[in-house]
């Protein structure tokens, strides 16, 4: 198979994995026969399609198969009384063996919405730990690893397995519903569909392993998500205000990494590059999320992105504002890495010492010892304050607990810089 080909099979998948998936949870009640069936049909998909060519329907011919797989199955397996109810079900719905690749199609229509989003809020269920309802979503629907999972965390990779192995149980045991809630079910779930749909955003704005420093398949997902979610909940302000700072941060992506792919940091970013009209409609998205009354979390990011993406450099940047907004956002939603960020930008406002001062007092946070941008951001400040030895330390920390390869490679040239100024 060709590389050509690979590629756009991977992303064919890519598209239809988490459709697929949400479609066999819905019809079967079951994570883990959903998770087989699919990859399954993947598989198959991976033998024939390099012969037979693409479906011109791919995702209906992706479920037509993972059907199939899953009543070969749930017909071998004869003492799950409760799944060959399920397979009575469903034969009695829909025919087995008469099912046409039109009524297939029918479960991928793109009406708002979609059932992955329904599986989101299946996931962020009361019933299950609030950490294991994240855990499960970013794996399974998310299509992250568990290691990315972990780091999304800041936990071992054994923990995020273990969150993810008890919130597929308790969906099982309790029976949990496919469905999207009512109103007065919809709060004790809203929070962690966005925590979602933004633990997906990162990931692709930095991601955690491999040679590239943005994944734009997953920015560009969790932003169609918020858009679902927007359209389905118009009035709910925190929505609007999620989407409009993943806009807003998204719009810098192509100034992010140099065309040998090395990072770029913000205050060295060529700004012509960046994406006017997401920025245009992150702005009016960030005024609506903030009109109101009181602020949410994601609306004060909002408000501080914009203020980053606005300015026509990095000096005209109103540091004093964001300093403010980070405090506020320290009241509602108090982190290690809302401090780390605030702290930052301390030392941009008021200097390197006061800067140091800040991220010194994080200096015993647990959940900061292995996060990178923590160590960079104490690098950057001793840096500046003339300390080379300990800001090559410092560096070198961030490059060991660093994602990417971009990442690690602009930490490890900015220990080497910092040894041999320490060495001058």
């Amino acid at each position: 198979m060709s590389d050509d080909v690979r590629a756009s099979l991977s992303d064919v998948f890519r598209e239809e994995h988490g459709r697929l998936l949400a479609s066999m949870v819905h019809r079967y009640g079951d994570i883990d026969l959903a998770e087989e069936v699919t990859s399954e049909a993947i598989e198959v998909a991976l033998q024939r399609w390099p012969i037979d060519g693409v479906p011109t329907k791919p995702g209906a011919w992706l479920l037509t198969t993972a059907r199939r797989r899953a009543v070969d199955r749930l017909r071998r397996d004869r003492t799950l009384s409760t799944k060959l109810a399920i397979l009575q079900i469903e034969q009695d719905r829909a025919g087995i063996g008469q099912r046409t690749e039109s009524l297939a199609a029918g479960a991928f229509d793109d009406d708002v919405p979609d059932e992955r989003l329904q599986m989101f809020f299946m996931c962020a269920h009361p019933a299950l730990n609030v950490d294991d309802r994240v855990a499960l979503t970013l794996r399974c629907l998310a299509q992250l690893t568990t290691a990315e999972v972990a780091r999304a965390f800041m936990i071992p990779s054994s923990t995020a397995g273990q969150r993810i192995s008890r919130a597929k149980k308790k969906i099982r045991e309790a029976r949990v519903p496919f469905r999207i809630p009512g109103p007065d079910e919809l709060p004790a779930r809203l929070t962690v569909v966005l925590q979602v749909v933004y633990s997906i955003f990162t990931e692709g704005y930095a991601a955690s392993s491999g040679d590239d420093l943005v994944r734009v398949d997953l920015a560009d997902e969790a932003i169609r998500l918020a858009r679902i979610l927007q359209a389905l909940l118009p009035r709910e302000r925190e929505v609007t205000g999620l989407l409009a700072l993943m806009l807003s941060v998204h719009a810098r992506s192509a100034a992010r990494v140099d065309g040998d792919g090395t990072l770029v940091m913000l205050d060295q970013q060529d700004r012509a590059r960046w994406d006017r009209e997401m920025i245009d409609e992150g702005a009016d998205l960030t005024v609506r999320a903030l009109t109101g009354g009181a602020a949410g979390p994601y609306s004060v990011q909002a408000a501080i992105s914009a203020l980053h993406v606005e300015s026509e450099t990095w000096e005209a940047t109103d540091w004093a504002q964001i300093v403010e907004l980070y405090g506020v956002l320290m009241s509602l939603a108090p982190s290690p890495v809302v401090a780390v960020n605030r702290a930052a930008a301390i030392a941009v406002r008021d200097g390197p010492v006061a800067g140091l001062m800040e991220l010194d007092a994080l200096a015993d946070e647990p959940a900061l010892q292995a996060y990178s941008p923590y160590h960079a951001a104490r690098g950057d400040v001793l840096s500046r304050l003339g300390a080379s030895s300990d800001a090559a330390t410092c560096f070198e920390r961030a490059c060991a607990t660093a994602g990417s390869i971009p990442e690690r490679d602009y930490l490890r040239r900015r220990a080497d810089e910092a040894r041999e100024a320490a060495g001058s």
